[in-house]
């Protein structure tokens, strides 16, 4: 998620663990400690733009680097805490800090590597977007109360309440795929494999793309929690297999970077339907039925030596945006 909700559950975490006595030092070391990880963005190469893509929620978000990153949290937060706390206590929340970070980013639909360096896999339970303000609201109303009153059961509800937000996340994308694999089975499809994956900021617009037939088909759900589900239909486009597309560059530093990104994109590669040089990842998107990728690499086969350029798609405009708040609300 978002370095600041990160933040906020590290804090809540340490204050649910520590005494009232130290309760304001133990919530800023388990903010620190939970936000370290993603420090990892600074890991970067001008020349290739993947690293960047590669190495973010890699290491620092594995669970077996969680002592190390919490030992370099503590030697750090040391030299201005001492005064306040033991090298024992700083260590300690840090390490709650710094040990909620991979596990709430495995609960988003961006992936992290929990168990790096033994599998490369990226975790993601798919139950919560990148940036949800209600989970980020109720941390900051659980640590106000518990900071003001001194008291380490509101931290414990805030956590509570977290876990509740990601039980319904589960059961929200539960009913989200058990609607499309019903669209699908009506449309004749077998999918070879589906995802569902909440849009931005909510829990209740879903993006759902599946791949039958060499191509890959985007629809959204709405799974009202009182009106049941909507299923808004978007469209399909051709996969993209490197293997047959790019077939005659395997040796080429355009035919590796591609292979990169198609796992990093889960293999749901395709073609920019505007641009045909970008091939995007077809999972996300600003728009829930949208075939525009949110993001792409670019090719060019006279510069087949160079790493591929990774860029963005994320403008939207008003005619857009009202389409997405209306499929959010059900219209």
């Amino acid at each position: 998620m978002d370095p600041f909700s990160h933040g906020l559950l590290g804090a809540t975490a340490a204050i649910s663990l520590s005494n009232k006595k130290k309760i304001g030092a133990a919530a800023f070391v388990g903010m620190v400690g939970a936000m370290a990880p993603d420090l990892d963005v600074l890991i970067r190469s001008a020349n290739d733009p993947l690293l960047a893509v590669e190495m973010h929620r890699q290491f620092t978000h594995s669970l077996i680097f969680v002592p190390v990153g919490a030992a370099i949290v503590t030697l750090f937060l040391w030299l201005f805490l001492k005064k306040y706390l033991d090298l024992k206590e700083i260590y300690t929340f840090s390490l709650i800090g710094y040990g909620t970070h991979g596990l709430m980013d495995a609960f988003t639909s961006y992936g992290t590597q929990l168990f790096w360096p033994f599998s490369n896999i990226r975790v993601a339970w798919n139950a919560v977007s990148v940036v949800d303000p209600l989970v980020t609201i109720s941390f900051i109303l659980f640590i106000v109360l518990a900071l003001s009153r001194k008291k380490q059961r509101y931290a414990q509800f805030g956590i509570l309440v977290f876990l509740l937000f990601m039980a319904f996340g589960f059961m929200q994308g539960q009913r989200t795929t058990s609607a499309m694999e019903q669209l699908a089975m009506e449309r004749g499809h077998t999918p070879e494999h589906m995802v569902a994956r909440p849009s931005i900021g909510n829990q209740i617009l879903w993006r759902v793309n599946y791949i039958y037939d060499g191509r890959i088909y985007t629809d959204a759900v709405r799974a009202g929690i009182f009106s049941g589900i909507i299923i808004y239909e978007g469209g399909s486009i051709p996969e993209f297999i490197i293997e047959e597309d790019m077939a005659g560059y395997e040796t080429t530093t355009l035919y590796s970077d591609l292979k990169r990104f198609r796992h990093f994109s889960d293999g749901y590669l395709a073609r920019h339907p505007e641009q045909s040089q970008i091939i995007g990842d077809a999972r996300y998107s600003m728009i829930p039925t949208s075939l525009i990728p949110l993001w792409g690499v670019e090719i060019d086969t006279l510069q087949i030596d160079r790493h591929l350029p990774f860029l963005y798609f994320r403008e939207i405009d008003d005619e857009k945006r009202d389409e997405f708040f209306d499929m959010l609300k059900g219209r």
